[in-house]
Parts: structure tokens; C-alpha cells; sequence
């Protein structure tokens, strides 16, 4: 199936209406979903539900099975699953757990979670499914005697309520804790120290300790007992954590749409390291934009979000997904007094697909009017998974894994209005893909009251694959009104075939359309510009960039004979209204011998409509850096007049 085509090297996009076209409608047909109900806000309180088939790597857990037969369950996919060389298999899992309370206070249920595993309350609301106890995630050892957070990537906790629950004499894990630090803090609390692409969402975190009070209903979100106890950021939303958000030193989390007992930074009680972003979160700490320990981007409500969709076991007893409405202007979870807007889907009404399903059948069914229900595994596509239908959901399950196999994109999404695509990794594949995933067409109607979400959608350039992998733009974001929930595009810059020529990427994300908003977007190592964004009135809440660590020479790296280095995120020059907040692009020259300067970290046309709030740059390693921070404003932050990784901050740009 051809992509449909871009215009002028992606920059522009057609101003004038067109009537709504269809492309490549795969059949003439169309079916009206069925069974759509509204979503109960009470327990769920129903006769076993007949388990669909999702495959041999989804494990369902009932509260009538022994706790001990739970633990050995989950101890074996951790014990496959946690350590660090599971980072690029093929493995991937997702443990569901039907409503009901799983672990006691003398017998707690306690567990890792590691690489590419989903575990997942199948309840309606997060109370709905309880565990007593703590689901753990801790640093890994990256090799050479090093341990660390910073490639925790790659698993996610959704849908349930975790009293957390230490008892004097806790379980020990599986696979045994290895950091000598880590020893120390292993079963004190509610540990989930990760990087990118691994979201918590729609999660309770209370104080069930048992009198145990260093609990609190606390989440650690940096193992910092560990020697090395790095991690690089992360992604909450949907949530009540009772307690503390603890970073310590972690450096950047984007916080959406919570309520917290408070946060707790390096240095300041309520400091964040580099980039903590609040956006409709009650209990958020006091914004602050002063440096290292003291970088909090706060805004007091959310303008427009679409929560994640999701596996639940409805009020008859049948297997259903959620599909929560639009909200704007909100602060809170989106479920908080058990009436939730959006509509149930039944299972029936989606097609249920494994890694050998071929891709000629996904698309008749959406075409036929399906959803797409995707099981763990890897899928590799001889063509785009094509969503041709308005208000048609894709879900992966287990970070489901997409490979383009001949030059193709993943997936096309066409409709401009109400698709939804969520818990997947798009894989670059043996041919290079002019484009990973597009989403809209520039010439369709859109509809603000019914936009299209992309929520936990994860893209990586090498690092699996051992031979060369390639794309130019991993995300193409076409549809106007579009949201974006947790973002990472990534240019693998460790694992297999990796290097400048192995797997080079040019951008990872392309927004041409308008009144987009971004939350939790992080891209990282593209060759090019990161992000080049084209859309009239787009907010971006939360930036996270790594520039690539392998640039072999500052020739190649130039945006022009006039500009050193290409900005990590650009704003074309044809936009006339544009909101960042809480924007980073980091330094870390560390894979060349080059010296390597930047000019600026953002770049944007001068206008009083287009503002950035909270912007800064990052010198980590290497020789060279940033000239300034955005649009010649802003200290530099390089070698040689470093900021000793502390960042140089721009508040306000234009100023007042």
C-alpha cells in the first residue's frame, strides 16, 4: 500500500479544506460496533468470565489460585525477563490479574518486573484488583561491574491498587537482587526505578505497611542505594499515590493528571533534578525554574487528554476494552467517583491477532469494521497494518512489536478522527522505511470532540536486529486535534548494529497537524532534527532529548553552511501559535573523538504566539555543545564552559 504523499521535505501543509477522501480502502463494506455500554463505576461483581484465547505469553491470575502457584508464575517471567541481556530479545509477556486481592500482610506478594512485560489490572477501576505487597523494579547491570536505571526501558504497571506491604521478613526476588547497594533498599517500599517507555498508569499506590513506616504509600522512583544509582525519566498519569512521588536524582518525569501526597527532588524537599513537568496534578510541589535540584514545570490543568484504553472483565463477566472520552481543561484521574465517561467495547468486536497472523487478514478485518487487538510477540509486516475506519482501536498487548519488512511503514491510520493506537514498539526493519507510523491524511476533516490518540507508542532505530536497520521518520502526526500520550523515539545508541552508517535515522517525530498536544515526549539520538513540528497551535507539555553520541565529524552535522549542528526540536517558520513547556536537550558526545558544537537546542520563528516556557540545556560529556540554548537566547553549556551537568535555562521565550 503506497504512503500517501508529503509535501516539501515535510516542513508545509495544506492550509485549504478538501472534501474527506478515503485511500486505500481495502472493501466497500461497513459494520457498526455492537454492545457498547457505559462503564459501571461499581466493583466488579460477576461469575468467572470465559477467558478469550491471547495467546501462550499472556498469564491470567485469579484470586483463587494459590499464592504460591502466583509468585512462581511471576518469578519465572522475571527471572527470564529482568536482567539486562533480555534487553533485545524477542520475549514479550503480560500479566493480567482478574479483580480481586492477591498477597495478605504476613504473605505478601511480592515481584520484578522486567524487560517488555505489561502487568495489568483487569478490573474497572484500579481498586478493583489489590495487591498486597510491592512490584518492583530495580537498576540492572549493564555490564563491567556497573549497575543503573538508565536502561530500564520497556514495561509498564496499569489498572490496579498496591498496598504496599513489607513484612519483616520479605520474600526474597526472583532473579536475586546482584547490586551490592541495591541490597539495602530491596523490600523497603513501592520501587519502580525505569527510563523511558515504561509508563505507570491508573494506579492506587496507598500505605498497607503494616505499621511499617518507612512504606508511606510512597513510589521510589531511583534505586538510590545502588553505587550508581542513575535513572533518565519517566512517565505517570491516571493515578492516586497516597504518599511521596520520591525522584531523588532521577533526571525527568513528566506527571499528568494525578493526585500525590507531594513529590520529594535532590536538594530541595520539592526540587526536581532537570525536568519534573506537573500538568493537572493536585498535590504538584511549587513551581521552580532555578537550576540543578530546582526544575519543576507545573501547570494547574491538562488543556485536552484521552486516557489509554484498556482490558477489563466487565459487570457480565465478559472480556471488554475501555475507551475513555476526551477531557479538557481537567486536573485528576479521569476515574476518581466511579463514573467514568467512554464507551465499552466487547472482545467480539475486536480482532484478535498473533505474531503469525498475516497482515493481509489484520487489515480485512479493520476494514470490515474490527478493532485490533494485539497479542505479545513480534510481528514482522510485509505491508502497513492500514486503519482505514473512524474510531477504530489498536491495542497491543505485552509491548507488542511491529517490524516493517520492505521499506514499508508499520502502520497507516487514515480516518483524522477518533483512532486510537496504543502499547506498541515500532521496530525499524531490514529496509529503510521513509516512515515508521503515520497518523491522519492533510487533507482530511478532523474533529476536536473526537480526536485521535497515540498513548504509549514507543519507536526504536537498531539495537535488536543484528543487521542494518533504517527509517527517515519514525512518527508522522497528520490528523489535526491529535494527542500524543507518551512518546519515545528512540535511535538505539547501544545493543546490536548500532552505529552512524549501521542504523541512521534522520527525525523522530514530524507533527504537521493542528491544535496537536504532546505530553511525555521524549527523542533521542536522530541525525537530523529530532522533532520538527510544522502544526498551528500545538502544545508540547515535557521534552526529553539525547543529540546523537556518534556524530563523526562536524561537517556532516550542520543544518547549513550558516548553522552549526541541527536543534533537537524546530518549529517552522510558517507557524504562527505554539506552547512548550518544560523542554531538555542534553550533550553527550561520548561514541566520537569529534568536537561538536550546536548552535541552539530549539529553534522557532520569533513570534509573540509561539513561547516556550521553561526551556534548558544539559552538558553531560564530550568535547563541544550547545552555543545557546534557543534561537541564539541562552548561555552556551559546553566543554569548556560547562555547567558541570547543570542545566542553563531560558524561562521565558520571547521575554516579556
Amino acid at each position: 500500500m503506497q504512503q500517501p504523499k508529503r509535501e516539501s521535505a515535510l516542513y508545509t501543509r495544506r492550509s485549504s479544506p478538501a472534501p474527506h477522501r478515503r485511500f486505500g480502502r481495502l472493501v466497500a463494506a461497513a459494520a457498526v460496533l455492537g454492545g457498547v455500554v457505559a462503564m459501571s463505576g461499581v466493583a466488579v461483581a460477576a461469575p468467572p468470565a470465559a477467558q478469550p484465547n491471547l495467546g501462550p505469553n499472556v498469564v491470567v491470575f485469579d484470586p483463587s489460585m494459590s499464592q504460591a502457584d502466583v509468585q512462581s508464575r511471576l518469578d519465572a517471567i522475571a527471572t527470564q525477563q529482568v536482567p539486562v541481556d533480555s534487553q533485545f530479545t524477542s520475549q514479550r509477556y503480560a500479566a493480567l490479574f482478574k479483580p480481586g486481592t492477591y498477597g495478605t500482610p504476613d504473605n505478601p506478594l511480592i515481584f520484578q518486573v522486567g524487560y517488555y512485560t505489561e502487568v495489568a489490572g483487569l478490573g474497572a477501576l484500579p481498586s478493583d484488583t489489590v495487591i498486597n505487597g510491592a512490584v518492583d523494579v530495580y537498576n540492572g547491570d549493564v555490564g563491567g561491574g556497573n549497575f543503573n536505571a538508565d536502561d530500564n526501558f520497556w514495561r509498564s504497571l496499569s489498572n490496579l491498587q498496591i498496598n504496599v506491604n513489607i513484612p519483616p521478613n520479605p520474600p526474597a526476588y526472583a532473579p536475586p537482587i546482584t547490586e551490592p547497594g541495591t541490597q539495602y533498599c530491596a523490600n523497603t517500599g513501592e520501587f519502580w526505578a525505569v527510563s523511558q517507555a515504561a509508563p505507570m498508569r491508573r494506579v492506587i499506590v496507598d500505605d498497607g505497611s503494616n505499621g511499617n513506616a518507612s512504606s508511606h504509600g510512597n513510589v521510589i522512583f531511583q534505586d538510590y542505594c545502588g553505587n550508581q544509582n542513575y535513572a533518565s525519566g519517566g512517565f505517570i498519569a491516571d493515578s492516586v499515590v497516597t504518599g511521596d512521588l520520591n525522584f531523588y536524582g532521577n533526571q525527568q518525569y513528566m506527571v499528568r493528571n494525578d493526585e500525590i501526597g507531594g513529590a520529594n527532588g535532590c536538594g530541595d524537599a520539592n526540587g526536581g533534578l532537570w525536568n519534573m513537568v506537573y500538568s493537572g496534578t493536585v498535590g504538584a510541589p511549587t513551581p521552580m525554574f532555578t537550576g540543578q535540584c530546582g526544575q519543576n514545570t507545573v501547570l494547574p490543568t491538562s488543556p485536552v487528554t484521552k486516557e489509554k484504553p484498556f482490558l477489563y472483565i466487565d459487570s457480565h463477566g465478559a472480556y471488554s476494552v475501555f475507551v475513555p472520552s476526551v477531557r479538557k481543561n481537567t486536573s485528576g484521574t479521569s476515574w476518581q467517583g466511579g463514573n467514568e465517561a467512554g464507551r465499552s467495547v466487547p472482545l467480539r468486536d475486536f480482532f484478535v491477532a498473533t505474531p503469525s497472523t498475516s497482515v493481509w487478514s489484520i487489515n480485512l478485518a479493520l476494514a470490515l469494521g474490527k478493532n485490533l487487538l494485539l497479542t505479545p510477540g513480534v510481528y514482522d509486516l510485509a505491508q502497513p497494518i492500514l486503519v482505514s475506519r473512524p474510531n477504530t482501536v489498536v491495542l497491543g498487548l505485552g509491548f507488542a512489536t511491529l517490524v516493517p519488512q520492505n521499506g514499508n511503514a508499520a502502520l497507516i491510520a487514515l480516518p483524522n478522527n477518533g483512532v486510537t493506537i496504543a502499547g506498541l514498539l515500532v521496530d525499524a526493519g531490514p529496509v529503510n522505511s521513509p516512515v515508521l507510523m503515520s497518523v491522519g491524511t492533510p487533507v482530511g476533516s478532523s474533529s476536536h470532540g473526537d480526536p485521535d490518540l497515540l498513548s504509549d507508542v514507543f519507536f526504536r532505530i537498531g539495537g535488536a536486529a543484528t543487521t542494518k536497520t533504517s527509517a527517515n521518520v519514525s512518527l508522522l502526526v497528520n490528523a489535526d486535534n491529535a494527542i500524543l500520550d507518551d512518546i519515545w523515539a528512540w535511535r538505539a545508541d547501544h545493543g546490536n548494529a548500532v552505529g552512524w552508517t549501521t542504523n541512521p535515522a534522520d527525525t523522530g517525530v514530524v507533527v504537521t497537524g493542528d491544535n496537536v498536544t504532546a505530553y511525555g515526549l521524549a527523542v533521542e539520538h536522530y541525525q537530523k532534527n529530532e522533532v520538527i513540528w510544522s502544526g498551528q497551535g500545538g502544545t508540547d507539555i515535557f521534552f526529553q532529548n539525547e543529540l546523537p553520541y556518534d556524530v563523526p565529524s562536524q561537517g556532516v552535522w550542520n543544518e547549513s553552511a550558516h548553522q552549526l549542528g541541527y536543534p533537537a526540536f524546530v518549529v517552522t517558520p510558517n507557524v504562527r501559535s505554539f506552547d512548550g513547556y518544560g523542554m531538555g536537550s542534553y550533550v553527550v558526545f561520548i561514541q566520537t573523538p569529534a568536537t561538536l558544537y550546536d548552535d541552539m537546542a530549539f529553534q522557532s520563528p520569533t513570534r509573540a504566539n509561539v513561547r516556550f516556557h521553561n526551556v534548558f540545556t544539559v552538558w553531560i560529556g564530550g568535547s563541544g555543545g550547545f552555543n545557546s540554548v534557543i534561537n541564539g537566547a541562552g548561555a552556551p553549556n559546553t566543554s569548556t564552559n560547562p555547567g558541570i551537568v547543570t542545566p542553563v535555562d531560558v524561562a521565558e521565550y520571547p521575554g516579556s
